[in-house]
C-alpha cells in the first residue's frame, strides 16, 4: 500500500482557506498549517485567520513573519512534510524552503501560465480585455510563476466582468483544482508539464494610484479600469477639485454624463466622495 503523503498548507487569504476547507471536506488530511502572525497584513485584501479550523481539526498551526523564517524549516522537518502548499502568499519562497518538503512545494496562480506571470492578475485580465483567463496549479521553483504545471482550469470573461466577479470565479477554480488533483498529489500520480517560455508574459504590480481616471481616457479604458479595480481592490477614482470620487461601478455614454472622456462620458453609479471638507 502506498504511504499517504504528509501535507502542509501556508496561506493568509480566502483563496487558501477555500482550498483547505475543500481538502477537509473530501476527508483529506493536513499535517501542518502555516499563516502570518495576527498583527501582520491586517489590511491585506481577503486576510483570514486559521485558528478556528486548526482547532476544529486538531492540526498544528504556526504563525510567522516570513515564509523563509528558520522556524518554518524546523516545523516542516518535525512534521516530516512531503508537500507544502503555498497559496495566496505574497512572499517569494527561497530555495531552502522549496527544498525542505520531501516532494516540493505547490502554488496556484490566477492566470493560464505561462501567460501573466507576476502581480495583479485579476485586474490585468480585465484591463487587457481578455476573453479567457484561468487558474494554474504548479510546482514552485525559484522563479516567479515559472514552475512545472500540474493542472489548469479556464475561466471565461466578457465586457461586463468585474474584479468582484472574477475573484469569486478564481476562488471557485482553486476549489475545483484542489478537488481534481488532490488524490494524484497524495498518491504520487501527478504529471508535471514544462511551461512554454516562448509564450511567457509578465504583468507588473499595480498601486492604488494607478486607479485614477483622466479626461484623456476613452470610454472603453475608463470602463475597464472601473471594473478591474472595484472590490476587493481599492477602486477607481476621479479628482474633482479638492474632492475624490471613489467609483465602484459606472456607466459610459457617448453624449452625456458626469465625467468628460476622450470620446464620451463616464457616470458613477456606486461611489463615495472623499475629502473636500464640509
Amino acid at each position: 500500500m502506498v504511504k499517504k503523503r504528509r501535507i502542509a498548507f501556508a496561506t493568509c487569504v480566502q483563496l487558501g482557506l477555500s482550498c483547505i476547507e475543500e481538502i477537509l471536506r473530501m476527508n483529506g488530511e493536513l499535517d501542518l498549517l502555516i499563516t502570518l502572525k495576527d498583527e501582520k497584513a491586517k489590511s491585506k485584501s481577503g486576510r483570514i485567520y486559521l485558528d478556528e479550523i486548526a482547532k476544529k481539526y486538531n492540526i498544528p498551526l504556526i504563525k510567522i513573519n516570513n515564509i523563509n523564517d528558520p522556524e518554518v524549516i524546523v516545523a516542516l522537518k518535525k512534521e516530516e512534510i512531503d508537500w507544502l502548499f503555498i497559496i495566496g502568499w505574497s512572499q517569494i519562497a527561497r530555495k531552502e524552503i522549496l527544498n525542505t518538503p520531501r516532494k516540493g512545494c505547490i502554488g496556484m496562480h490566477p492566470t493560464l501560465l505561462p501567460v501573466g506571470r507576476g502581480r495583479a492578475a485579476i485586474p490585468w485580465a480585465i484591463l487587457k480585455g481578455l476573453h479567457q483567463t484561468g487558474v494554474t496549479m504548479f510546482k514552485l521553483d525559484e522563479g516567479v510563476d515559472t514552475g512545472d504545471i500540474i493542472g489548469q482550469g479556464k475561466i471565461e470573461l466578457d465586457d461586463k466582468t468585474t474584479a468582484t466577479q472574477l475573484y469569486r470565479k478564481v476562488n471557485e477554480m482553486h476549489i475545483v483544482l484542489i478537488s481534481r488533483y488532490w488524490d494524484d498529489i497524495v498518491n504520487d500520480r501527478i504529471t508535471l508539464t514544462k511551461q512554454d517560455e516562448a509564450k511567457a508574459t509578465e504583468w507588473p504590480g499595480r498601486r492604488p494610484e494607478d486607479g485614477e481616471i483622466f479626461h484623456s481616457m476613452t470610454m472603453d479604458e475608463a470602463d475597464k479600469l472601473v471594473r478591474a479595480v472595484t472590490h476587493p481592490y481599492p477602486g477607481a477614482y476621479y479628482k474633482a477639485g479638492d474632492k475624490i470620487i471613489r467609483i465602484w461601478s459606472a456607466r459610459t455614454d457617448p453624449v452625456k454624463g458626469e465625467i468628460k472622456l476622450m470620446d464620451g462620458y463616464l457616470t458613477p453609479i456606486h461611489y463615495e466622495i472623499e475629502g473636500g471638507g464640509g
